[in-house]
Parts: C-alpha cells; structure tokens; sequence
C-alpha cells in the first residue's frame, strides 16, 4: 500500500497527523508545501491526500486540481477553517473526498482518513498491463472455437454476450476480448452483479452523490465511470434486479445515465461485456429478465464449453495450476502420476476450472511426496467419486468480493482455504475465519486484521438490522453497543437499510 501524504505549513499539524496515523500502523509522507507536492508527484503517488487549503506559495485548491487531473481515483481531504465555507464548497467542486473543518477532533480525522484509505483500495486499478494478462490454456476444438470467436471480435466495440457453467472462466475471456480489442488501453472493470447485495447495486453501477443516502459522505463514481473509454464486464448479469434492468437498458440504448441522487445526465462511452450461467431465455419467459434488455445484451453470443467437453486440457490445466501453487508456496512443482492425471481427467467437476484450481492447490499443501498418486488425492474425492455424487469441492463463496480469473489466473485461487473444510451443514464458523486469514497470509495481502475485522462487524451489524427490521437503535441494544457507535459504523461500512426508531 502506498503512504498516506500530509501537507501542510503547520509543522504541528503534520506530527500530530503523522503520530496518530503511525498509531494505526499507516506509513505517511508530509510535505510543508503544496509545491514540493507536486514535484513529488512527477516519480510517485500517495494512496490518500491530506491537505491543508492555505498555504504560503500554491494553495491546496491547486494540488487538489493537479492530483485530480493525473491521478483522479486517490481520495483528497482537504483541512479548511471554519469560517472559509467558500473554500469547502470550491474544495467539493474540485473533487475532494472530504474536508476537516479546524480546529479538528484528531480521532475523527483518523476515521476520515481511514474512510477514505477504504475507498481507494475499493477503486479496481484500471492500468493493465498486457505482460500481467495471461493467455487461455486450452488446445481442446470446443476451446479452440472460443479463440477462433475472440479473434473475430478483436478489432469490434459490439456487445458480447458470455455463456457458459459456473467455473468455466467467463470474465477470463471478457477480459482476453478487452485486450484484443481498440478500447485495451483503456479501463477493463469488472462487477459481478450477483455479490452485490440489491440496495447498493445501483450504487455501484452508477456511482452517487453525496448525501443520496445514509451513509454517502462524498460523491463516488460508480462502475461506468470508472469504465469511460474501455470495457465495462457485467458477471452473472441474469442475477441483477429487474428495476435495475431498466436503467442498464437505457445505457445501453442512447449511452446516458445519472448518478443516484444525481440530476446531472452523464455520457458513457463504455463496452458492455455481460455474463451468465443461467438460460437467459428461461428468465425472459419467466418474467424475470427483460427481454429488449436481453436483445440488447445477446448481439454477440460466446459459449464456453464445460471441462467435461474439454477433458482434455485437464492434464495442461492441473500442470499449470500446480506450478502457480508452487510459486506462491515458494517451493517446487508438484508432478501428478500417469494414473492420477488419468483419473483426474476421468472426473466430473461440476465446478469446472475453478474447481480443478481448488482441488490443485489442496495437492500442493496436503499431497505428501513429489509425485501424486490417486491414493494422495482428498478422501472425499474417492469416495464421492466411486458413489457418484458430487465430486469434491474446496471453494467457500464469498458474496462481498469480486469473482476471480479461474481459467489461469495470474494469481492462484486460496490455497489454505483448501484445507480440510468443514463438513457439517452450518461448519465451524471459527474454522473458517481460520482458512480465510491463512489464505490471505498466504497470498501476502495488507492490513488483514483491519479488512477480517471490518468484515466481521459488517456482518454482524446487518444482520442486528435484519432481525430488528432495519431499526438501528434496537439493533445497538441487542449487539451490546451504543447508539453513536453502531451510526458510526454503519457510515464507516456503508450498510444500507438502516432506520432510525
């Protein structure tokens, strides 16, 4: 993570500032000019700005603009007096994340700062770079039809409409469309629809003002901006709310939308790439999907056949995937048998790539010895597959995080989260906590305790909402917290559907 940069003449300000960032394990940078600022930002950027708005030399207002015009997704706050209103609001016009208003309570300014450290490690970076996109692995005709499709797209900006199983690397081939095509040096994001709980899809989609709703403390550009120019990839689309699909629609037919809250129509030059396992055309009957939306969505339609259909690239796939694990272990490739990889091909997977990738990365932690025979497999795995039922699985879905490459992934999936999972219907909710801090140890991610924790009150919060029908207070009383706390942290968290008594 990137630090925290200060600026600010008031050499007070800059160490209380950096004491209590310090405190909370954040790295800081400060700067007592706005002008050194700037410079600095010619050979790297901070991860949050804090700025104060009156400085001797250039102002606050010219770093804020500077920074925006380069690097618009880091979070600006800017430190204003009371009494300079006129600036806050040129400060908000701007771009400006927040603002603290002096003399500043430090634990709040902390909150703030954190606040906005969340938001931009939420923004997807949009930089990619060709060399980090790895190919599709298949030489099976069905895969080979798939890049025979790609090709022909390559130099086209039509709507691309992915088919395919669960498992089966829809947005891996979303984003081999996006790079092959005249947008690739533009943004490529991704929204899985179905991980984003139905109040705060249009959110997310669309972006929002501040104040459009509780909890939106600044304004937040949503998924189509975040897109302008490049590749927008709606996953598990025939998911998504049919009063959302109206709005999507209307995108899709004229290229204008309105952020929530928002009165200000804007102008999307995007490419919609869209996803789903699910038979679309059964929704439509169903009265579950819009059928001009569908129309709209299905110029271009591209089926990704099942491992089932591609056995085999099974024996290619678990190579590759086996080597991936290893890297990340830091150590040496497991090698399958002839009659492993024989038995490995011969299995259903109804999970498909994804569940080849889980069930690799259980071989590489638990598989004893080099070489791996069928016995080495997970128990469950044999006996599943000798009583035909479904075969084993490690994956745990997590509905709040974005769906992962899994056809080859550049990074592997959770390789501890393969172990031994529970098996009981509810599981150990503790065992689990266990695989997911392993897996993110593992995988050498930032700030675990902050991001489990946050996940953890999270839950526990929306959950108090719903059994209390979204009023707040009661739900305070039954988690034991107080009032200002539980407002508190349903702002930090952005959880919506909370009411007052």
């Amino acid at each position: 993570m990137k630090p925290i940069w200060i600026v600010d003449d008031d050499e007070s300000i800059r160490w209380v500032l950096e004491k209590a960032l310090a405190r909370e394990n954040l790295v800081t940078k400060s700067f007592s000019n706005a002008r050194d600022a700037m410079e600095a930002l010619q050979v790297s950027t901070p991860q949050v700005l804090v700025s104060d708005i009156r400085m001797p030399g250039a102002s606050g207002l010219e770093l804020l603009q500077t920074i925006k015009a380069k690097h618009p997704g880091v979070p600006v706050i800017i430190i204003t007096a009371f009494s300079d209103l006129d600036s806050a609001v040129a400060a908000f016009q701007g771009g400006a994340f927040e603002y603290l208003a002096k003399p500043f309570d430090l634990d709040k300014a902390v909150e703030l700062i954190r606040r906005a450290l969340t938001e931009s490690l939420r923004e997807i970076n949009v930089e990619q770079d060709a060399t980090q996109t790895p190919e599709i692995l298949g030489q099976a005709p069905a895969m080979q039809d798939v890049f025979r499709a790609i090709g022909r797209l390559s130099q086209s900006n039509v709507t691309v409409l992915i088919t395919g199983e669960s498992g089966t690397g829809k947005e891996l081939v979303a984003r081999a469309l996006h790079k092959h095509s005249p947008r690739a040096s533009q943004p490529f994001i991704a929204l899985n629809t179905a991980a984003i709980p139905k109040d705060l899809l249009e959110s997310e989609l669309f972006g929002h003002e501040r104040g459009a709703f509780t909890g939106a403390q600044a304004s937040r550009r949503g998924r189509f901006e975040q897109a302008e120019g490049g590749t927008l990839f709606l996953d598990e689309i025939g998911d998504m709310p049919f009063d959302l699909q109206t709005r999507l629609l209307r995108v899709l037919s004229d290229g204008h939308f309105y952020r929530v809250g928002g009165h200000q129509s804007l102008k999307a030059n995007v490419r919609v790439i869209a996803a789903t396992h699910q038979n679309l055309e059964t929704r439509v009957r169903e009265g579950l999907f819009r059928e001009d939306l569908y129309h709209r969505l299905n110029v271009i339609r591209l089926r990704l056949p099942s491992l089932r259909e591609r056995r085999e690239d099974i024996p290619i796939l678990t190579r590759y995937f086996l080597s991936q694990s290893a890297k990340q272990l830091g150590g040496e490739s497991k090698r399958m048998s002839d009659n492993a990889m024989h038995f490995m091909s011969s299995l259903e997977l109804p999970g498909n790539v994804r569940q080849l990738e889980n069930l690799c990365n259980w071989i590489t932690v638990m598989a004893p010895g080099q070489t791996v025979e069928i016995k080495d497999l997970p128990q469950d795995l044999l006996t599943q597959n000798t009583q035909s039922s479904e075969p084993f699985t490690t994956e745990i879905d997590h509905r709040d995080q974005p769906s992962e490459n899994t056809l080859s992934a550049t990074i592997p999936g959770p390789v501890v989260q393969a172990i031994s999972a529970p098996t009981e219907n509810h599981g150990n909710w503790l065992q689990l906590l266990e695989f997911e801090a392993a897996t993110m140890l593992a995988r050498g991610d930032a700030d675990v305790m902050d991001a489990l924790g946050r996940q953890f009150e999270s839950t526990l919060i929306k959950i108090a909402l719903k059994h209390t029908h979204g009023r707040k207070n009661d739900a305070a009383v039954r988690l034991g917290i107080g009032r200002n706390t539980i407002t508190r942290k349903i702002a930090e968290l952005g959880i919506a559907g909370a009411k007052d008594e």
